[in-house]
């Protein structure tokens, strides 16, 4: 087995852009067979995540008419980074380099060129990134690179402009699958493998057909996933705040006894409400945080799976690794 490449697809309700991304990918594998980058045992493998549309029967369809596709199907709805990771340690037992990317096609496809070249070169993980923003409206630019920063301040490395979109070496697949967070945030957790890394700048097109499979409230929920499962700054802020008022709650004390000492007792209702209410919403507010990271330890000790393979249609050579679930 030499540089075969497998290049993972997690789905959920793409078959509207499913036979299009599969005619695109099927073209740059062959394109990529042709020109000796990779050996003819590569693959294209597709994730379902639970889908509820025809996304698995059109994924059978394509494995039966051509070896080169295959399928994962997961038992239930396991969210993408569940989905795309099931992907690549069911891909790490017959690859030697493993790309992921969305199913929509707003990936760069032509990127994955320079991906493989930079793999032969020795780069363990090619990170594909954004080489802009232009496509993007004005809030999910604004939002979308003030997040990049935040986590950046809070200390935790991430590869500004970058998704999912990446090349592993079966050897950065193998120190991946060492990993055992439940709470999983590939685009932190990648980093920290280490390894030589490089990077591929494309350009983000406009996702082909269908519905984006993250509106606000999960692109929220994802974020701050992204920042309790990598830094514990949040907590130290609430510790640092309260520290911040205790001292301010002293200087009040003694501005108090001394306007009792000067019989200069009057007192005002706006500051005592807006005490209240200030005090009372910073505290629900550090509660909430708290219960954030305690919420993360429940899920973590009870160690559960990560996803569940209902069905796997792979016509791969036969390895004597296994993959881990």
């Amino acid at each position: 087995m030499r540089n075969t490449l497998y290049i993972v697809v997690p789905c959920y309700n793409e078959e509207a852009v499913l036979p299009e991304t599969a005619r695109r990918l099927s073209e740059k594998l062959e394109q990529l067979i042709s020109g000796g980058s990779v050996s003819g045992e590569s693959r294209i493998l597709f994730v379902d995540d639970g889908s509820r549309d025809r996304t698995w029967e059109l994924i059978e369809g394509l494995a039966a008419g051509d070896s080169r596709f295959g399928g994962v199907k997961l038992s239930r709805n396991r969210g993408h980074q569940n989905a795309l990771l099931a992907g690549l340690m069911t891909a790490r037992a017959h690859c030697d380099m493993a790309v992921s990317m969305d199913a929509d096609l707003q990936d760069d496809i032509n990127a994955i060129d320079q991906m493989t070249a930079d793999y032969l070169a020795g780069s363990d993980i090619v990170y594909g990134v954004r080489s802009s923003r232009r496509t993007d409206t004005f809030f999910k630019r604004t939002t979308a690179q003030g997040y990049y920063r935040f986590m950046k301040l809070l200390g935790v490395e991430l590869v500004y402009n970058h998704a999912d979109f990446r090349l592993m070496s079966r050897r950065a697949l193998d120190a991946l699958a060492e990993f055992r967070e439940v709470n999983l945030f590939l685009r932190g957790v990648v980093p920290l493998v280490g390894y030589r890394c490089s990077f591929v700048e494309y350009e983000r097109g406009e996702r082909f057909a269908g519905e984006s499979k993250y509106p606000l409230k999960k692109m929220l929920a994802f974020a701050f996933d992204g920042i309790t499962s990598f830094s514990v700054k949040p907590i130290r802020l609430i510790t640092l705040l309260g520290m911040l008022i205790f001292a301010a709650s002293i200087l009040m004390l003694l501005y108090s006894l001394a306007a009792k000492a000067f019989h200069f007792t009057v007192q005002g209702w706006t500051s005592l409400i807006c005490s209240i209410w200030m005090l009372g919403g910073i505290q629900l507010l550090s509660l909430g945080i708290i219960g954030e990271y305690v919420g993360k330890i429940y899920f973590e000790t009870k160690a559960r799976p990560r996803y569940a393979i209902e069905q796997l249609l792979l016509k791969a050579p036969p390895s004597d690794r296994r993959p881990d679930a």
